[in-house]
């Protein structure tokens, strides 16, 4: 399963094979993908995110992984957006991830927990 697969607001290009949205604004890059060539490095940041709580086992791997993992992706998305927003930049550019299941016993739930490294871009003015 694909970003743009979990998230329809997000296209993929076929050349570059990136990962966007529809919207010009706020490029996200996965990992072997390149951000524009004329695009300026701004800054590093780290950004984590949560998928929703199911009830059961991660145990039960196809169905529940694929839940946790389409909504984290979701959310992780979502949060990229709105921090290339915030600090000014055009794109992202994911260079790590690790996703980690999370179980809480008293209510019998789990989820993924994501850490995701990434690289802020600002295009150059033209």
């Amino acid at each position: 399963m694909t970003t743009a697969d979990v998230r329809p607001d997000i296209v993929c290009d076929a050349d570059s094979r990136a990962v966007r949205p529809r919207a010009d604004r706020g490029a996200i890059y996965w990992h072997r993908q390149l951000p524009p060539a004329d695009a300026e490095v701004m800054a590093e940041h780290v950004i984590e995110a949560n998928s929703g709580r199911v009830r059961g086992s991660l145990a039960r791997r196809d169905e529940l992984w694929d839940q946790c993992y389409g909504d984290l992706m979701d959310s992780v998305c979502r949060r990229l957006k709105q921090e290339i927003e915030r600090l000014g930049g055009d794109c992202a550019h994911v260079l790590t991830e690790s996703i980690e299941s999370r179980h809480d016993d008293a209510t019998n739930e789990v989820w993924l927990h994501g850490r995701f490294t990434y690289v802020l871009y600002r295009q150059r003015p033209a």
